[in-house]
């Protein structure tokens, strides 16, 4: 076979033009002359090809040796995906909200350092402008493909054909590739399109699995970084093709795994563990004509106090991605404790009021550049320059401030004065009333003196024509018009206007003064054109026009200037507003730590999360109503699994009494069992929740706090249905343990909450202690120690623990939420899940309660306490919340019965009286049959003894 470089310039030619679906085969094609050659392959190595274009550059698709990076940022928000060939792994970085510099993904480009990055055509301009300056500072390739390419359904749709997530299961997979590895090398294209057609699997079997096994890998609520994935696998699979000519497009692409991408500086923290941890919660709008939303009862809702939109805008940039330096974190503490000490509450209470003054100022700054600037925008900056210096003056007032980073950065880089002469240039140039009267941007006075002149004349004009009207009403009688005016019209001159006589609406041609020429006539005034008018026409003329329009254009020339002189100080004011915002999201967490009472947490290298007297977040208001709150503790140290190092741990680790806890005796899993509604999930999620608190920089609802880094939260604790899911509720709930436990770090926090109540109890508890058992054997990325995360579990799976399911000489703790027992009298019958002879009492009261001699009923404390409760109390939660009494008796009744083994009870409960009798009767003839010996009996014998047998009946 020999080259055929016509057919390779004109497949070149023709590749910009093709869709998406038709690029399996781009590039050029050649092939060895080799009888023995398997596969048509380059002569040559394969370079980028650069070509200018304009101003943008075009390169040809190089060999995937390198990591690509594909981005797309819309809207404001930013998902992306690379591939890291080394592994062949793609990773993922699910829809997040970008800042307007970009922070975030600068931040990702630093850390992945591609060789290449495609975005987009349709892209954020200013995300194209970050892209390409970053990859020409480090030489690498950019380049910007169209925007079909990056559409999430294509994207989803190419994901579904990776052989990740098509292999059904090993059996059929070696089946596969057996037929087809026997299968003859193909010499045609008949052979190669049939051998590609060679299915043994169901297509529409395999999509289903696909898509149930992708579920796992990520968000399915991230459009942009699916159609970022898309346009990577559309990339590689072009890559791909160019040297192999038996590519079958994305399903023969090599990708081992998919995993979500861990920034190095911020937590990860997905959109399933941000719902279920209430940090946003958006609300319809209450009207149904409207489609805006608010914020509900969550995180982001308590702790904002902001008074800007920058400020509000900054602190969910914040929520959405926690900071993981401690040097961040401990500056954020240290002005949130700055700003609560007693002599400087005033002080900040005053620079959140002047914050309050700031409108959105880069969106003005950028008007102004733009060249369509208004009043609005103009009186911003002139009240930005005015806050902004007296927030500074404030923030030089503060006392023992200055270890405090925020409040030195404020000091050494705001110009103040700078700031006050852009406002003074400002304020200076612009008339404020005029503008307002006038509805235009309009100069004052003394600014320019050419200007003022045209002014002068221009509002003189006025002055003229009532002198010309003044002298024209002398030659009228007064019964002809009471009274006149003279008027300018552009292209029309100048013209009489007198108020219109009734006769004259009845007649076409009526007497008018001599010298007077009629004009035109409106609904209540007539136009007239005398000598005297057109000696002003003459002499005057368009005089009114050329002014204005000379007037006019003056002014734009000294506002251009005025843009010119306040652009200069753009990269100023910038900064201030960068300083400002995150100076109102600090002074919000005062507040709230102030209004809720909230502690300063100690942030250390340590892997823990020990918490004394931590309550509730998101419902802080409860404490401010309920008659008491409880508060309880918590203590997990990460690493503390089978393979950890430390030795004698113990699994009773939470202990109320004293102050403080250490590590011995220490376990990363800690199990909370308890009744229902007794409180077990607040418990899961406010510990979730402080440390996420700590790194985002606020103070904790705790009465003390020892925080080690989090570097990503994964939660179990809510299924989140919907009809355009193919998975069911369990599957979804399987699909988020799997990507805790495919991501999972030592460093890592896994909240379980009922995870396997949504299939058969046996498989449950299955499922559930096969987690945690290979959690607690997971081993460090070194492979010398323990890699087990930080995890918190609540579940009634007791069989697992009755039964010994769970090794005991596993590292896990265990508590319970616990619940005070009495019967109806009051009398106190003791503590669930103490004693086992508390048990047995408890046995014993509830078999007699269903004869009505006694009913339990619950009381729940809201306490955790060491060891296991081993009964849910279902029954009298269902009693609590208005389930009739019939129904519960019944339920605790079989309940009972089931748990003694005793099933045949249930069954003589349907028979009537007559059925009783008739079974008793039955009962003693087959007892007497069976009393019998037949031995040495004769058949007459047998006869006899058989008739006194039936006579029984």
């Amino acid at each position: 076979m020999t080259r055929r470089p016509a057919l390779t310039n004109r497949r070149t030619k023709r590749k910009r033009q093709r869709s998406q679906a038709d690029t399996r085969e781009d590039g050029h094609i050649a092939a060895e002359e080799d009888s023995q050659a398997k596969k048509a392959k380059w002569d040559r190595a394969t370079e980028p090809d650069t070509k200018e274009t304009g101003t943008e550059r075009e390169f040809s698709t190089p060999e995937p040796a390198h990591i690509c990076l594909s981005a797309t940022c819309s809207g404001g928000k930013l998902g992306a995906a690379f591939f890291d060939p080394a592994i062949s792994t793609i990773f993922l970085v699910e829809d997040t909200v970008e800042s307007t510099h970009f922070d975030f993904s600068t931040m990702l480009f630093e850390q992945t350092k591609p060789d290449l990055i495609i975005a987009p055509s349709r892209a954020d301009e200013r995300f194209l402008t970050v892209c390409r300056d970053y990859m020409e500072e480090s030489g690498g390739i950019f380049q910007v493909r169209p925007h079909r390419e990056f559409i999430p359904d294509k994207g989803r749709d190419k994901m579904l054909s990776l052989s990740l997530f098509t292999s059904i299961s090993p059996a059929v997979a070696v089946s596969t590739r057996s037929e087809l590895s026997q299968s003859p090398v193909p010499r045609n294209a008949y052979d190669f399109m049939k051998k590609r057609q060679l299915r043994v699997v169901d297509p529409a079997l395999e999509r289903r699995h696909a898509s149930i096994k992708m579920a796992s890998y990520g968000d399915d609520n991230s459009p942009l970084c699916i159609s970022a994935v898309g346009a990577l696998l559309d990339y590689l699979s072009r890559s791909r093709a160019v040297t192999d000519l038996e590519h079958e497009g994305v399903n023969s692409l090599e990708i081992t795994s998919i995993e979500i991408l861990t920034l190095d500086k911020v937590m990860q923290i997905n959109a399933d563990a941000l719902s279920s941890l209430q940090i946003f919660e958006d609300e319809g709008h209450a009207s149904v004509h409207s489609d805006k939303s608010k914020e509900g009862l969550s995180l982001f809702g308590v702790l904002n106090f902001t008074k800007t939109t920058l400020g509000k805008a900054l602190l969910r940039q914040w929520c959405l991605r926690p900071s993981l330096s401690r040097e961040v974190i401990a500056a954020r503490h240290d002005a949130v404790a700055c700003f609560l000490r007693g002599e400087n509450m005033m002080l900040a209470e005053t620079m959140h009021i002047q914050l309050k003054g700031l409108r959105d100022v880069p969106r003005s700054l950028s008007i102004i550049r733009a060249g369509k600037a208004g009043t609005r925008e103009w009186q911003a900056m002139v009240k930005f320059a005015y806050h902004i210096s007296i927030v500074m003056e404030v923030v030089s007032d503060l006392s023992h401030c200055y270890d405090v980073p925020i409040i030195q950065t404020l000091l050494s880089s705001v110009d103040v004065s700078k700031l006050k002469q852009m406002g003074t240039a400002i304020n200076e140039t612009i008339d404020w009333e005029t503008s307002e009267s006038e509805r235009r941007t309009s100069v004052r006075q003394h600014v320019d003196e050419e200007l003022d002149d045209l002014k002068r004349v221009y509002y003189g004009l006025d002055n003229l024509l009532s002198k010309a009207a003044l002298q024209v009403k002398k030659s009228v009688p007064s019964s002809w018009a009471p009274s006149l005016n003279v008027l300018y019209f552009p292209q029309l001159g100048y013209l009489i206007c007198v108020p219109l006589r009734e006769e004259w609406t009845e007649r076409s041609d009526f007497e008018v003064i001599d010298g007077w020429a009629y004009q035109f006539s409106s609904e209540d005034s007539a136009y007239f054109k005398s000598r005297e008018m057109l000696d002003l026409d003459e002499h005057v003329g368009d005089l009114h026009t050329c002014i204005a329009v000379t007037l006019l254009l003056s002014e734009i020339e000294i506002l251009h200037q005025l843009q010119e002189a306040v652009l200069l100080f753009e990269p100023d004011i910038l900064l201030a507003c960068d300083l400002c915002a995150e100076l109102d999201c600090l002074l919000s967490f005062a507040t709230a730590s102030r209004v809720y009472d909230y502690c300063r947490p100690v942030m250390v290298e340590e892997n823990v999360i020990d918490i004394k007297k931590g309550r509730r977040v998101i419902h802080p208001l409860v404490e401010q109503w309920a008659d008491l709150f409880v508060p309880n503790d918590a203590y997990i140290l990460g690493g503390c699994g089978v393979h950890a190092r430390t030795e004698g741990k113990s699994s009773d680790v939470v202990d109320a009494d004293s102050p403080t806890h250490t590590d011995e005796g220490a376990a990363s899993v800690l199990i909370c069992t308890g009744a229902n509604a007794c409180g077990k999930s607040v418990y899961l999620k406010q510990n979730a929740l402080i440390p996420f608190m700590a790194q985002i920089g606020c103070f904790v609802p705790a009465e003390s706090a020892r925080l080690g880094i989090v570097d990503k939260i994964f939660t179990r604790l809510q299924t989140r249905e919907s009809v355009t899911k193919i998975q069911s509720a369990f599957m979804i709930d399987l699909a988020q343990v799997s990507l805790a436990l495919r991501n999972a770090t030592p460093r890592s926090l896994i909240v379980l909450d009922e995870f396997g109540k949504g299939t058969v109890a046996s498989d449950g508890a299955g499922l559930f202690c096969g987690v945690l058992h290979y959690l607690l054997h997971l081993r460090s990325p070194s492979g010398n120690d323990s890699g087990t995360p930080k995890v918190l579990v609540a579940t009634h799976f007791h069989e697992v623990f009755s039964n010994g399911l769970l090794e005991p000489s596993l590292p896990i703790s265990y508590v319970h939420m616990e619940a005070m027992l009495s019967n109806e009298s009051g009398q106190l019958l003791g503590m669930d899940g103490v004693t086992t002879a508390m048990k047995n009492q408890l046995s014993a009261t509830t078999s007699n309660g269903n004869q009505g001699a006694g009913r339990i009923e619950i009381h729940y404390l809201y306490r955790v306490a060491k060891g296991l409760s081993l009964n849910s109390h279902a029954t009298k939660c269902a009693l609590l919340y208005g389930i009739p009494r019939s129904i519960v008796d019944r339920a605790e009744l079989v309940s009972d019965l089931i748990s003694r083994h005793e099933l045949a009870k249930l069954l003589d409960e349907d028979m009537t009286e007559k059925e009783a009798a008739d079974l008793m009767e039955a009962e003693a003839v087959c007892r007497a049959f069976v009393a019998w010996d037949l031995g040495d009996d004769s058949s007459m014998e047998v006869k006899r003894r058989l008739g006194e047998t039936l006579t029984i009946l």
